[in-house]
């Protein structure tokens, strides 16, 4: 596999650097809705419409079973709002839509949500409720045995600042490797075609894509992101809302959150047909169709769970400045960020499959 001139592509990334951190900086405060803030929204009870935001990908389970089960339409109804769904591929984009008014809420990775939050100053968007826990590796190209062997290589992400471009970032920081590998950014479907022709010596993905890379492409499993944390639980996926939403349709969010709650007690209830769920709503929202074997594999991975892990976000935060991605900032400025105080929320509900 030819090997790409990592110190050429690190001197355009320091270049850039600058560039990007501003920018992500923007997702926090640019594109805020104006003029009215949060705190001076007043409650106007049910929304009429909710616009979700989420990923086509196995880690979005629980949203994919609401959708396909229809229980985010049936519970939002109740109170006669409108679902309308979204799907994007990576949080960053998700978040710059979240915080420009084009959605309500969404299922996103947790790095997103702190760089929004804190690029505000606490004002953009609250974490509602958890989902999804695991399903995140690195998977390298047959006969790779160590990141050792990555170096001179490029390791795709799905996005700059995304939450496995963090960890992908901190694993090689820690291994001494992150002179030696070049980081470069593709979404899911991009990924896998490079790293089928070998153009990319590995690659950071979220189920069910590093499973359609082991059981199609041979890739090897360099990094199961469980064995980096001392519990093995870390969120891949939470359900986020915009604070003026929120202040303006706490009812509506209510909904949402049970809503959540069940998607996540059926995803937990139902691993048989939990594979027919999500490669139903994978190949209506992509037009992918993944063997059964990929998306068994996938799951297999994954824990449901309405419990964010507030715990962990202290450490996702640290990880993000020990990268540069997010500079500056301390564990105390991430107060407020989790909110779960919604009833019927049960942050210990869920469970592994």
């Amino acid at each position: 596999m030819p090997r790409p001139d990592t110190r050429a592509r690190r001197r355009a990334w320091g270049a850039g650097l600058g560039v990007v951190l501003l920018a992500l900086a923007a997702i926090g405060t640019a594109f805020l809705p104006s003029p009215r803030t949060a705190a001076q929204a007043t409650e106007l009870g049910p929304a009429a419409e909710l616009k979700l935001g989420y990923f086509a990908t196995v880690t979005h389970a629980p949203a994919l079973v609401g959708l396909e089960e229809g229980i985010l339409a049936e519970e939002l109804d109740r109170d006669g709002t409108r679902l309308q769904s979204q799907v994007f591929t990576a949080g960053p984009s998700a978040m710059e839509a979240l915080n420009a008014g084009a959605i309500d809420a969404a299922y996103m990775g947790p790095s997103p949500a702190i760089s929004s939050y804190l690029g505000s100053a606490g004002k953009s968007i609250r974490v509602v409720s958890g989902a999804t826990s695991g399903g995140a590796y690195l998977i390298a190209q047959p006969g790779t045995e160590s990141v050792a062997d990555l170096a001179g290589g490029e390791l795709a992400t799905p996005q700059f600042a995304g939450t496995q471009d963090i960890a992908a970032r901190d694993y090689l920081r820690e291994q001494g490797a992150d002179d030696d590998v070049a980081i470069s950014h593709a979404a899911a479907g991009t990924a896998v075609q490079l790293f089928s022709r070998g153009a990319i010596a590995a690659t950071w993905q979220p189920e069910p894509w590093a499973s359609l890379l082991v059981e199609e492409y041979g890739g090897e499993v360099l990094v199961d992101e469980r064995e980096l944390w001392a519990d093995g639980s870390f969120p891949t996926s939470v359900l986020v809302v915009s604070q003026q939403f929120a202040a303006e349709h706490p009812e509506t969010v209510a909904r949402l959150v049970e809503a959540n709650k069940r998607s996540v007690e059926w995803a937990s209830a139902h691993p048989e047909e939990l594979v027919g769920v999500a490669d139903a709503a994978i190949r209506r929202a992509t037009g992918e169709n993944l063997y059964d074997a990929v998306l068994s594999r996938a799951l297999e991975g994954l824990t449901f769970t309405a419990d964010p892990l507030a715990g962990t976000y202290p450490v996702l935060l640290e990880r993000a400045r020990a990268t540069g991605v997010i500079p500056g900032a301390a564990a105390a400025d991430l107060d407020g960020l989790i909110d779960t105080d919604w009833p019927n929320n049960d942050t210990e509900g869920g469970g592994s499959r």
